[in-house]
């Protein structure tokens, strides 16, 4: 880990470089003037430790939104692409719509990928903590979701790790 002075050397060298990249610098260092030389220095936020997630998460989001980015509109896996926007999952020309639960449930494999998502998961993060879905139902949505994937032929699959849950994997 970088020392404050180390990390404002480097937002100053950044700076310098006209590279426009947000910075925020995350700090023990909390004097007041530690703050302003960090900030005179090029960076764009300075947060001090202990700090909530909850509070980083949304000065993320505030620097994001300040540079004029925007949402990324689709995700990635391997070639595999789903627009956020249209609902569109699609692999070079190929592409289908899906509807809001298999969008959802692809979302999350995405989002994961690389981990098994317990069907618990995705009951919690689709339907709610209260909800009476049973896992047939997470079974019957992948299903669709694997038809529509040999349909644009993809080389993305959705696997099951038996009693478990689901991932993505390229196909071997």
């Amino acid at each position: 880990m970088l020392s404050i002075y180390n990390g404002i050397e480097i937002v100053y060298l950044l700076r310098q470089e006209k590279n426009a990249t947000p910075i925020m610098l995350l700090t023990t260092k909390s004097e007041v003037e530690d703050k302003i030389n960090g900030l005179d220095c090029g960076a764009d936020d300075y947060l001090t430790k202990p700090f909530s997630t909850g509070e980083l998460l949304a000065r993320i989001r505030a620097l994001i939104r300040r540079n004029g980015e925007v949402e990324v509109d689709s995700m990635h896996f391997e070639e595999l692409q789903l627009n956020r926007h249209t609902y569109a999952l699609s692999q070079g020309l190929n592409n289908i719509k899906l509807i809001l639960k298999e969008f959802q449930i692809m979302e999350i494999l995405m989002l994961n990928s690389g981990h098994i998502m317990l069907k618990e998961r995705f009951i919690e993060k689709i339907w709610g903590y209260e909800s009476d879905v049973e896992y047939n139902n997470i079974e019957v949505y992948i299903s669709f979701l694997q038809k529509k994937l040999l349909a644009i032929k993809s080389n993305v699959q959705i696997s099951t790790a038996r009693g478990i849950g689901y991932f993505l994997e390229k196909k071997t």
